[in-house]
C-alpha cells in the first residue's frame, strides 16, 4: 500500500522532473533522442559472450567524478566484466562518456516498476553499486526481486538528512531495506543508517572515495598552460562551483580585492552550464572586464578581472591555474552544503570555503583540525581572508601542505571499496 501511495505522488510529480531535465537550456548537454531512455527503453550493451555487467550508477556530473578511479581500477582487475555507467542527467552522462573505454553509459529509467524491469531485462546486471545515498524505492525493490545483489558505496548521510529520513522513516524504509551493503564513508554516516534501523551487519565504513584523488601529469601542464595565458606574475583566485545568488557575494569581494590588489584576476566558474550567459552579464554589471574560457579569440589582458570558466570538465585545469581557491555552494544560506574541496587539496591551492559544508562536514572537519582550510561567513570576510593570503605566502604553503597531508593520509577507500565489492 505505501509503495503504490509513493507511486501515485511520483506519477503527479514526474511530468516537473521531466519537464526540467529534457527542458533545452543553452551551454547545458541535452538528453535527445535518448529520452526513452529514462522510461526502461535501453539500447543492447555490446557485450562479448556472457561476461557479467556489473551496473554502476552516478546521478550526476559530481558522483562520476568520485567513481571514476574506482571504476578504472575495477575495470584493469576485471577485464572479462561489461561495465554499464547510468546517469540521471546529462551533464553526467557527459562526464561518464570520459570512460567509454571501459564502461558503456545508459540513462538511469525513472523509479516506475515497469521502467527498471525493462532496464534489467535488456541489461541483465549481475551486481548494482550505487553511488553515495541514490535510494529509489521501486528500483531497488525490482532490482532484489530480480535477485541481484545491491550495495551503496562512498555512503554518505548527514544529520540533516538523517533528521528528514526519519519523519518519513516508512518510505526511506521502502528503499533501504532492499540495500545488501552499505560501505560507508566515515564512522558518523555508518551510525545515521543504524539509528534509522539498517542492520549493522550490512553497514562497514571503508572512507570516502573522494581522498583516493591523484593529479595527472597532463592536468598540471594544461594548468600551467592556462596559467601563461592568465598571467604568471598576477593574483589568480578561483570561486569554484558557484550557484545562483553566490556570484553576487563573489564579485562583491573581488572588488575589494581590486582596491588593493588591481591586476588580480578572479577564474569564476558556475555550477550549472545553463547559467554561463547569465553569470557573463553579471560581471558586466558589476564593471567588470570578462573573458569567457569557450572563446579562445579573446585575448586575456592586464585589464581583464574576470574570466569565466564556461566549459565542462576542466575543473582540476582551472585550480591547477589557480593560486588560491574558494570553494562555491558553501554561501549560498542552507540549499546545497558546499562541494568537494579535496580537488584543491590535492592540487596544493588553498581552500576557503563558506559556512554550510553540511555535505562534506567530516572532510572538512578532518582539515580545520589540521589547520588545511579556513572558513568564512560572508563576502566581506572572504574579501578578508584571500587579501591576507595574497600577502603571505608561507600561509599560504602551510595551508597546502597541511591539506596536503589530510589527503594522504586518508586515502585507501578505493582498496576497502573492492574488497567488499568482490569479483
Amino acid at each position: 500500500m505505501l509503495r503504490l501511495l509513493y507511486t501515485l505522488v511520483l506519477t503527479l510529480v514526474a511530468p516537473l522532473f521531466l519537464y526540467g531535465l529534457f527542458k533545452h537550456k543553452q551551454g547545458k548537454p541535452s538528453v535527445g533522442k535518448r529520452w526513452k531512455e529514462h522510461f526502461g527503453f535501453t539500447p543492447n550493451l555490446e557485450q562479448v559472450d556472457d561476461q557479467p555487467v556489473i551496473w554502476f550508477h552516478a546521478v550526476s556530473v559530481g558522483e562520476v567524478i568520485a567513481v571514476s578511479p574506482l571504476i578504472r581500477r575495477y575495470a584493469n582487475a576485471n577485464p572479462k566484466h561489461t561495465i554499464v555507467i547510468t546517469t540521471t542527467t546529462p551533464t553526467g552522462a557527459e562526464q561518464a562518456e570520459k570512460l567509454s573505454n571501459i564502461a558503456q553509459h545508459r540513462y538511469m529509467p525513472l523509479d516506475f516498476t515497469f521502467a527498471v524491469m525493462g532496464f534489467v531485462k535488456r541489461i541483465k546486471p549481475s551486481k548494482l553499486m550505487i553511488v553515495e545515498t541514490e535510494l529509489w524505492p521501486n528500483t531497488l525493490a525490482t532490482v532484489k526481486k530480480a535477485g541481484i545483489p545491491i550495495t551503496v558505496i562512498n555512503a554518505r548521510l548527514s544529520e540533516r538528512s538523517c533528521r528528514n529520513y526519519s519523519k518519513v522513516h516508512p518510505f526511506f524504509w521502502l528503499a533501504a531495506q532492499h540495500v545488501d551493503t552499505l560501505c560507508c564513508q566515515f564512522d558518523e554516516d555508518a551510525e545515521r543508517f543504524i539509528r534509522l534501523g539498517v542492520d549493522p551487519l550490512r553497514v562497514s565504513v571503508t572512507g570516502s572515495v573522494k581522498f583516493d584523488i591523484t593529479v595527472n601529469s597532463e592536468t598540471k601542464v594544461h594548468g600551467d598552460n592556462l596559467r601563461a595565458t592568465l598571467g604568471a606574475s598576477r593574483p589568480v583566485w578561483i570561486a569554484a562551483s558557484t550557484h545562483e545568488g553566490e556570484d553576487e557575494k563573489v564579485l562583491s569581494a573581488h572588488r575589494t580585492i581590486l582596491e588593493t590588489h588591481p591586476n588580480a584576476l578572479l577564474v569564476l566558474v558556475p555550477r550549472h552550464p545553463e547559467r554561463f550567459n547569465q553569470v557573463e552579464q553579471l560581471c558586466s554589471d558589476f564593471g567588470f572586464s570578462v573573458v569567457r574560457k569557450s572563446l579562445t579569440h579573446q585575448p586575456v589582458s592586464v585589464t581583464t578581472s574576470v574570466f569565466l570558466g564556461d566549459t565542462m570538465g576542466e575543473m582540476m585545469t582551472y585550480l591547477a591555474a589557480s593560486d588560491l581557491c574558494f570553494m562555491g555552494g558553501s554561501l549560498v544560506g542552507s540549499k546545497v552544503g558546499g562541494h568537494n574541496i579535496l580537488e584543491p587539496a590535492a592540487l596544493g591551492v588553498p581552500c576557503i570555503t563558506g559556512p554550510s559544508y553540511f555535505n562534506f562536514t567530516q572532510i572538512v572537519e578532518k582539515m580545520l583540525n589540521a589547520n588545511a582550510i579556513e572558513v568564512v561567513d560572508d563576502e566581506s570576510q572572504l574579501a578578508q581572508r584571500l587579501e591576507a593570503l595574497i600577502q603571505n605566502p608561507t600561509r599560504c604553503s602551510d595551508i597546502a601542505l597541511s591539506a596536503s597531508h589530510v589527503v594522504k593520509q586518508s586515502q585507501g577507500a578505493i582498496n576497502r571499496t573492492l574488497d567488499m565489492m568482490g569479483n
